[in-house]
Order: C-alpha cells, then structure tokens, then sequence
C-alpha cells in the first residue's frame, strides 16, 4: 500500500507528472468538444509522458553506453580524464568547488586506475562559464587528497566542451611523448569522446565509467514514473553530439 501511494504522489503531485496529468485532462476535455488539435495536443502530452520515464531513458542512455566496454587490459601510458561540471563556491573539505556528478564519477575511477597502473593522469576540464569551478584545479586538489602526488598529475584547464577536450589534450599528449591514452569519461559519453579524440589523429583505450543504466534491461513499476527527463535530454544531446562530429566540419564545437 504504502509504494501504492509513493507511486501515486511521484506520478500524478510532483513535476513533470502533475504538468502531464494536467495537459492531457486539458487535451482530453477539447477533443470531446470537438476542438481542432486536440488530437495533435493528446499526442504531444502523451509523448512528453514516455520521454520523461525511466524506461525511455534508459533505453536511450543504455544504446550509448553498450557501444564502448572497459578493456581487458591496460596497455596505455597515460589516464587521460575528462571533466563533466563544477561548481564554483560551494563549501568543500579544504577550499571550495565541487566537481559535478558525473565528474567525481570519473575522477574516482581515474584515482582507483593510477592506483593500480601507476600511470600518470592528464585531467582535462576548464571553466565552462563565469559562474562554474575551475574543473582541472579542483580535480587537482581532490586527486591530491587521494594521496595522488604532483608528479603524476597534468592539468589542462582551458577547455570548455569535448572538442576541446579532444583538441588540447592531443597537444599536450604530443609534447609529453605519450600515444596510448585510456579514456576516462561517463559510458553515455564515450563514443563522442572517442570520435573527437580521432579528429585529432589520437587513437584512445575507452574505459567507460559512470554507468546510468543497468546493463541487462528489466521491468518495473518505478520505471513508469515521469522522473527522467533529464536522462532522456542527456542522451538525445549526445546523440546530436555524435551527428555533429561526423558531419559538420572540424571546426565545429560541440
């Protein structure tokens, strides 16, 4: 009874349900007055509702995050980790920012991985905007605390977008003699990461982390509550992202 009543408060009192809920009553109601696109508006609501599922998310952030797999080996030479979001002053243990989601997602593979290889780790993130963090700087000062020593860390914090990431990375890899990175971005983020990176004649190792979706689909009720909309707009922009690397030209930021 009580996941009877979460179900129905999370589906039909808080946003998106109640919106959804509201639109199709609406759609509903002028399509039996027999008012022109009622129809048309029943679909939208109807479709605004699948989107926003966990089912119809995952289903789409699991296509992205299947196309790559974590190697069996580790044959690199470098952890080469990019940056996902920071921000700006946000009380942290010992200064202030934090690295978003996702970005501590990839950092803490990135610190469990050089643990284990000994490798150095080239973290690649700037200040997206005004009003974020510094992504290389507070992933510097994180890695340090989990005792990861300046030695082995390499900072490029200039780039704003995966392209650049791709870009400026490639550069710094060439001065430093390194050729066999091992990619470490989110899963759903991979197979962009990876086509920017061969723009730039880098040819990376994908280690996928940062998992959304559960590998093996199922069914479940929760799956059904309009929670996901934002899973659902991550993965059709990545979607875009990918088009956009292979079809616009170079110069192209994404």
């Amino acid at each position: 009874m009580l996941y009877l009543i979460k179900f129905f408060y999370q589906t039909f009192l808080l946003p998106p349900g109640i919106f959804i809920f509201l639109l199709l009553f609406i759609s509903i109601g002028l399509y039996r007055r027999g008012k022109k696109g009622a129809r048309l508006l029943v679909l939208i609501t109807l479709c605004m509702y699948a989107f926003s599922t966990p089912f119809v998310g995952n289903l789409l952030i699991r296509s992205l995050e299947s196309q790559h797999s974590p190697p069996p080996s580790l044959a690199g030479d470098v952890i080469v980790v990019l940056g996902g979001g920071a921000t700006l002053d946000t009380p942290d243990i010992n200064g202030l920012g934090h690295l978003s989601g996702s970005a501590a997602n990839r950092l803490l593979t990135t610190a469990r991985l050089q643990k284990k290889t000994g490798l150095p780790v080239i973290f690649s993130g700037g200040q997206v905007y005004s009003n974020s963090g510094n992504e290389a700087q507070l992933a510097k000062r994180i890695l340090n605390d989990l005792e990861v020593p300046d030695s082995k860390i390499i900072l490029e914090d200039s780039s704003r977008n995966t392209m650049e990431n791709a870009a400026n990375t490639s550069r710094f890899m060439k001065s430093l003699g390194y050729d066999k990175p091992i990619l470490i971005t989110s899963a759903f983020h991979m197979e962009r990461s990876v086509l920017d990176f061969e723009r730039f004649n880098v040819e990376v190792i994908p280690y996928p982390t940062d998992y959304m979706a559960n590998v093996e689909p199922d069914i479940h009720y929760n799956l059904f509550i309009p929670s996901s909309l934002e899973e659902t707009r991550i993965a059709l922009k990545e979607y875009l992202g990918i088009a956009a690397v292979r079809w616009l030209p170079d110069s192209f930021g994404f």
